[in-house]
C-alpha cells in the first residue's frame, strides 16, 4: 500500500509542468515565511491589539491566497500571446496607480494611504494595495514587451506617427525613447514622490531588464545620463520648494549622514556626561535602535541559532517581521537557516539564467531575466542592509516577509515565472523531437562505417604504404 501511494505521489511530481526546482522554491520560502512571522510578531500583535494566533492563521490564508495566485498565472498562460497582450497594457495600469497616489485620491472605493510617512498604497475597498511592489513586476512586463516590439520593429503608434509628418519617429532612437526610456521616466518621477530607495530600486530593475532584452549599451549610458540629470533637477525642486515637493529627499539625505556619523559613539558620549534621558539621548537612540539591534541579533544568532521562539531582539526592533527579516532568521536559525535562505534565492537566480539561456524568444528572455533579477536583487539587497551594509531602504525579504500587497506581488511574478518556463521547456522538448537524429533507426550508416573499417583493416601492407605516400604526396 506504501508503495502504490509513493508511486502515485512521484506520478503526480511527474506531471507537474515547468521547472520544477523553481517550485521547490517557492514552496520552500512560503513555508518559512509561515514559520518566521509566526515566532517574529509579538510587537505586531499587541499594536494591532491583536494575538500571535490570529496573525498565523492570517499569513497561512495570505499564503494559500499567493499560491493560489500562483496557480492562477500557471494555469492561464499557456501562450506566450496572451502574455505579451497583458504586458502591452502594464504600463498605463502602472501610471495609473501611481497617478492615483500622486494626486492622494479619495473616493468611497479607492483611496491613498499613508504608511510611514509617505503615500505608498491604495486602499481598494479596504485591502490595502502597495503600489510600489505592483509596478516593479508590471514594468518588467512592459519591458519585455516593448524591448521586443522595438526589436522586431513593430511599433504600430510610431508608424502612425511617421504617416502624419513625423518623419523623426523613423529614427530608431527617437523609438527607444517613446516605447521604452520616456515610460521608465514617467516611473521613476512618480515613484519617487514615495520614496527613494524604491526608485533607485525599480530604476536599476528596469535598466538591468532592457540590458538582456538587447537595448545597445550606448542607449543605456545615455539613459543613465538622462537619469543624473533628473535626479540633480528633483533635489532642486525639492529645496525651492521648500520640502513640499519630493519629500522623500529629505529623508534620504537624512539617512545617508546618519550612515556617515557614529550614532554609538554620540550615544556613549552623552551616556557618560549624564545625559541619560534627554531629548537629545532619546533623538540618537531612536536613531540607532534599530540597526544595531539587527546587529545584535546577527552576532548571537551563532551556528545553530537560539531556536524557533529564542529571539530577544523581536521584543525591541517593531518592524524585525519586515526589514529585519532576515536578521530574525539568523538569530533564532543560525549561520544554518540563513545559508538556506541564501541557497533558495541563488538556486532561483541559477534556474533563471538556465531558463534564459534555454529561450528563444525576446520576450521571455526579457520577463524572466527581468523577474528573477528583482527577486534576487531585493533578496540581496535586504540582506546587505540587515549586516549594516547600507542604509535602511525598507526593502522587504521576497516571500518571506510580512506584508499582505507585496507577498501577492511577488507570488503574481513567480506564477508568471513558472508559466514561462513550462513554455520554455515544452519548445525545448519540439526541439529535441525535431532535430535530426546522429545515428538513423535502420543502422545503415553504422553498417556502411563498419565495412569501411573492416575494408581498411584487410588491406595488403603495400597497398596501405601506397595509400600513405599518395596522401603524403
Amino acid at each position: 500500500m506504501s508503495e502504490n501511494k509513493k508511486t502515485n505521489i512521484f506520478r503526480l511530481i511527474d506531471k507537474i509542468e515547468g521547472d520544477k526546482v523553481i517550485w521547490i522554491i517557492v514552496l520552500m520560502l512560503i513555508l518559512i515565511s509561515i514559520v518566521a512571522i509566526s515566532s517574529s510578531t509579538p510587537l505586531l500583535a499587541l499594536m494591532n491589539k491583536s494575538t500571535r494566533g490570529a496573525i498565523i492563521n492570517e499569513q497561512v490564508m495570505i499564503s494559500a491566497l499567493g499560491l493560489g495566485v500562483i496557480l492562477f498565472f500557471y494555469a492561464f498562460i499557456k501562450k506566450i500571446g496572451v502574455l505579451r497582450f497583458i504586458s502591452k497594457m502594464c504600463f498605463l495600469l502602472s501610471f495609473l496607480m501611481l497617478a492615483a497616489l500622486a494626486i492622494r485620491l479619495n473616493t468611497p472605493i479607492i483611496r491613498a494611504v499613508r504608511i510611514n510617512g509617505a503615500v505608498r498604497a491604495l486602499s481598494v475597498m479596504g485591502f490595502q494595495l502597495h503600489v510600489f511592489e505592483f509596478t516593479k513586476v508590471m514594468m518588467i512586463m512592459y519591458l519585455a514587451w516593448a524591448v521586443q516590439a522595438f526589436n522586431e520593429n513593430k511599433l504600430k503608434l510610431a508608424d502612425r506617427m511617421v504617416g502624419w509628418g513625423m518623419n523623426f519617429m523613423k529614427k530608431p532612437g527617437w523609438r527607444l525613447f517613446m516605447y521604452v526610456f520616456f515610460p521608465m521616466g514617467v516611473v521613476c518621477l512618480l515613484t519617487l514622490m514615495g520614496g527613494v530607495s524604491s526608485t533607485l530600486f525599480v530604476a536599476l530593475v528596469m535598466s538591468i531588464t532592457i540590458l538582456i532584452g538587447g537595448v545597445k549599451f550606448k542607449y543605456i549610458l545615455g539613459l543613465v545620463a538622462c537619469g543624473v540629470a533628473m535626479v540633480f533637477l528633483c533635489i532642486g525642486v525639492y529645496k525651492i520648494s521648500g520640502g513640499k515637493v519630493f519629500e522623500r529627499i529629505g529623508t534620504a539625505i537624512e539617512r545617508i549622514s546618519m550612515a556617515k556619523e557614529d550614532p554609538e559613539a554620540e550615544l556613549i558620549r552623552l551616556i557618560e556626561t549624564g545625559q541619560r534621558g534627554t531629548k537629545e539621548y532619546e533623538e540618537v537612540y531612536g536613531r540607532m535602535k534599530q540597526p544595531i539591534s539587527a546587529k545584535v541579533a546577527v552576532s548571537e544568532g551563532g551556528i545553530i541559532g537560539k531556536g524557533p521562539g529564542g529571539s530577544t531582539q523581536r521584543y525591541v526592533v517593531p518592524i524585525m517581521f519586515e526589514d529585519y527579516m532576515f536578521s530574525f532568521i539568523v538569530e533564532e536559525y543560525g549561520i544554518i537557516g540563513a545559508l538556506i535562505v541564501i541557497l533558495l534565492y541563488g538556486s532561483l537566480l541559477a534556474r533563471g539564467t538556465i531558463l534564459v539561456r534555454n529561450s528563444t524568444n525576446c520576450f521571455t528572455k526579457t520577463a524572466i531575466a527581468g523577474l528573477v533579477v528583482m527577486i534576487s536583487g531585493q533578496a540581496l539587497m535586504h540582506m546587505f542592509i540587515n549586516v549594516d551594509l547600507g542604509p535602511l531602504t525598507g526593502q522587504t525579504l521576497p516571500m518571506i516577509s510580512h506584508g499582505k500587497a507585496s507577498f501577492l506581488a511577488f507570488s503574481v511574478a513567480f506564477g508568471i515565472i513558472l508559466a514561462v518556463s513550462r513554455m520554455v521547456k515544452k519548445q525545448m522538448d519540439k526541439e529535441v523531437e525535431q532535430a535530426t537524429p546522429l545515428i538513423s533507426s535502420s543502422g545503415d550508416h553504422v553498417q556502411d562505417g563498419l565495412n569501411d573499417l573492416d575494408q581498411f583493416d584487410s588491406m595488403e601492407p603495400d597497398i596501405q604504404e601506397q595509400e600513405q605516400e599518395e596522401k603524403e604526396a
